[in-house]
């Protein structure tokens, strides 16, 4: 598991203070409980099969030490009620992936209070005045390098013309686009056929994608020479929508997340996809082990009674076919 091991360094190396902690006393099992959202799409599909995929990895190194509880709720309410459940079963540990932060706050701060030490992956609480950790992905990174690339790779190819595709208006897709764009923009013969920094939204969904990239070709047509797309698995639609128009002048598409489908288009030498940036739902592994690390004591936790939480960002990452092999795991759901 390399990719493991590469985030893993990379988060001690950025906050070195964690080293060295305290064992967890109590000399019972350590219960962690790990909360996430069913599968509504690909990437949310990844999150659940990498937190059952960590969790049996952790109970067969640490039999007898670390147990564990994982619960996949449909909506906000019922996670409520399944981290309600969790705190009943004795949790020393909660890794929670909120469906929505606002309604997971109040009982997230509630069992903090409890002494239940909190890693919240992804996105952020609505309050920010007590100690958890905060894992999180990198979205400034994620549009950053893609826009480098598809800058770099379109210059190199005598390129001009792309469409942007967003997610939702919500925080980090603008983390996302405006780096992208911030990095396109240094080109000014790089054109943006929908206008300076424009772009509507495909919702991270592979239906809605395909629906606005039919709309994008038949407004631009010819004129369209590459697609940023910001979403691995909403991309697979924009894919289809290209395909089936018969387009030969898109040369590159690129999404972001790290998805698969995408990371066997790049090893299979995909003529237009051949890169991606990382955003990937093994982030829900990387929090249960810093959370198992912090009860056997390979990590600090002074998080816990901080007065705002600690967050920790596990960086993006430009992959294409030079390095695809390391991150590429077949077993895999997304």
């Amino acid at each position: 598991m390399k990719k493991f091991a590469l985030v893993l360094l990379c988060a001690a190396l950025a906050l070195p203070a964690f080293a060295g902690g305290k064992k967890d006393s109590g000399g019972g099992v350590i219960k962690i409980g790990v909360a996430v959202p069913t599968a509504d799409h690909g990437w949310t599909g990844g999150i659940g099969w990498w937190a059952d995929f960590k969790v049996n990895e952790i109970k067969a190194q640490y039999a007898g030490k670390v147990d564990f509880r994982v619960v996949h709720s449909a909506n906000a309410s019922s996670q409520v009620a399944d981290v309600e459940n969790l705190m009943s079963w004795g949790i020393n540990y909660l890794v929670i992936l909120p469906h929505e932060s606002a309604p997971l706050t109040p009982i997230v701060k509630e069992i903090q209070s409890k002494g239940v030490k909190c890693i919240v992956v992804d996105r952020g609480l609505t309050d920010t005045s007590f100690g958890y950790v905060n894992l999180a992905g990198d979205n400034n990174g994620l549009g950053k390098l893609s826009g480098e690339w598809l800058a770099k790779t379109m210059k190199a190819e005598g390129l001009k013309n792309y469409v942007a595709q967003g997610g939702m208006p919500i925080v980090i897709d603008t983390e996302r686009m405006t780096n992208f764009f911030a990095e396109m923009d240094k080109d000014p013969s790089l054109v943006n056929l929908e206008g300076k920094d424009k772009y509507q939204f495909a919702n991270f969904s592979p239906q809605d994608s395909l629906k606005l990239m039919e709309a994008h070709l038949q407004q631009y047509g010819s004129q369209i020479q590459a697609v940023f797309c910001q979403d691995d698995d909403a991309m697979l639609g924009a894919l289809q929508a290209i395909k089936e128009s018969g387009n030969t002048s898109i040369k590159i598409v690129i999404g972001g997340a790290g998805s698969k489908a995408v990371y066997e288009m790049i090893k299979a030498g995909d003529p237009l996809v051949r890169a991606t940036t990382l955003y990937h739902p093994s982030m829900i592994a990387d929090a249960i082990q810093y959370a198992v690390d912090v009860a056997l004591g390979s990590k600090s936790d002074s998080f816990h009674t901080a007065k705002s939480p600690t967050t920790v960002v596990i960086p993006s990452a430009l992959i294409d076919k030079s390095n695809v092999d390391q991150y590429y795991n077949p077993g895999s759901s997304f």
